[in-house]
């Protein structure tokens, strides 16, 4: 047998044994990295960026989240620590915030830290061009579609650091 029919024939059954296409051609991400001047979304593998996504963020996408209902998304180190399929936007994966330091610092402000940031889809009813605007209460939004990938290629437990 030759080299390109082996090939050929091993491409062939990855198809059948891997779940996924976008699962087919990229390596395990292992950190997922939010800048919010650039509106992206970036998923990594031994720092290597191997898939980028345009995100919604709060309609006040400036400066690091200080307490509920603030509009703003939080910017640190946190861990993506639970995967919601029955969301109430289409699929959530929940950021760890808040972080001790975040908890620290909002009890010295007397407020509330807030929570509940997550990396979601679209909600239930879309939203036509809402990847345009910031529309969400502090989250990170991206298409139904950019959802699904990164749903199938982000685990939990998975580092996240979200940079102004």
């Amino acid at each position: 047998m030759s080299i390109r029919a082996l090939l050929a024939f091993c491409a062939f059954f990855l198809n059948f044994l891997l779940p996924s296409p976008v699962l087919a051609f990229n390596p395990p991400v292992d950190e997922v990295v939010v800048v919010k001047s650039e509106r992206t979304l970036y998923l990594k593998s031994s720092g290597v960026v191997v898939r980028h996504y345009p995100v919604a963020l709060g309609p006040v996408p400036w400066g690091h989240k200080e307490r509920e209902g603030d509009e703003r998304t939080p910017e640190g180190r946190y861990i993506l620590d639970y995967k919601n399929a029955e969301s109430r936007f289409y699929k959530s994966i929940r950021v760890s915030y808040p972080n001790r330091r975040d908890r620290q610092r909002a009890q010295a402000m007397g407020v509330d830290p807030g929570g509940n940031i997550m990396i979601h889809g679209q909600p239930e009813t879309p939203q036509p061009g809402a990847e345009l605007f910031n529309w969400t209460d502090g989250c990170i939004a991206v298409s139904n579609e950019h959802m699904d990938e990164i749903w199938q290629l982000v685990t939990v437990g998975t580092p996240i650091e979200i940079r102004p």
